[in-house]
């Protein structure tokens, strides 16, 4: 087998700061010896959810099993969720924004068995939906938990609370038309409706500057899925929410925005 070396676009600070969970997690579990140190593990965690690498190649770059390299991106990813913030928890720092960006987007997975909840119409495609928060430079704020991929992004939101917290935090938020009739501090484009006159351009200067404001939001959902595992989730669908959470938090050691 031929091999060679590959590097990922991360900074030393988040594999310290996963290589430190791993550590505290073998003391706690008093885990006296295992084939890869705390360091390499995190390297291999890292390798698979920022470059997507597969477990076989995992196993073949670290001279571990593929049951090995399974294992042990499973405990970091695990690890990593938990200190991932809910909603409530984040709304602390959404407060502060001047304004928020509210967008949805569909993370590709495999077909499934039970398929139609998960196949999208929008994009025509089978995968995961996520809700996401930006601040109004476009950076990633918060990420909800994955519905199927069938679900509204209207109705995805009011199913994790989103719309409601947002109201009671009175943080003026901008999203697309799928958030029409949302309320409270959402703030949506004018849609022109069948049978209905054309928009007016008093109507049609504010999509344009919603649009501007809007763009922003999705550099937030690129830079989500500079995660190139996110690509195409080939995993269950229910495994989506843990694997989120934890590129949430990687992302936030990145950018230095994380006080976990």
């Amino acid at each position: 087998m031929l091999s060679y070396p590959a590097t990922i676009p991360l900074s030393s600070r988040t594999l310290t700061h996963l290589a430190d969970r791993i550590r505290r997690h073998c003391r706690q579990r008093r885990s006296r010896w295992r084939r890869l140190d705390p360091a390499r593990q995190a390297l291999l965690a890292l390798a698979h959810l920022r470059n997507g690498d597969t477990y076989t190649r995992l196993a073949a770059g670290f001279g571990v099993g593929v049951a090995t390299a399974w294992r042990y991106v499973q405990e970091a990813i695990a690890l990593l969720a938990a200190a991932a913030e809910d909603l409530a928890t984040a709304m602390a720092r959404i407060r502060a924004l001047a304004f928020a960006i509210l967008d949805g987007t569909l993370i590709p997975i495999d077909r499934v068995a039970d398929q139609r909840p998960y196949y999208s119409g929008k994009h025509r495609r089978h995968g995961v939906n996520v809700q996401v928060i930006a601040d109004a430079a476009g950076r990633l704020v918060w990420a909800s938990a994955a519905l199927p991929g069938a679900a509204h992004d209207l109705t995805a939101a009011r199913t994790h609370g989103i719309l409601d917290a947002l109201a009671n935090a009175n943080v003026m938020t901008f999203a697309d038309k799928g958030y029409q009739g949302a309320g409270g501090t959402v703030r949506t484009p004018f849609k022109r409706h069948r049978h209905r006159p054309r928009l007016s351009r008093r109507q049609k200067a504010v999509n344009k500057a919603l649009a501007k404001i809007r763009a922003c939001g999705e550099r937030a959902i690129a830079a989500l899925k500079t995660w190139k595992l996110l690509t195409k989730l080939r995993c269950c669908p229910r495994r989506a929410t843990t694997i989120v959470q934890a590129i949430l938090v990687l992302h936030h050691v990145e950018t230095s925005r994380y006080s976990g």
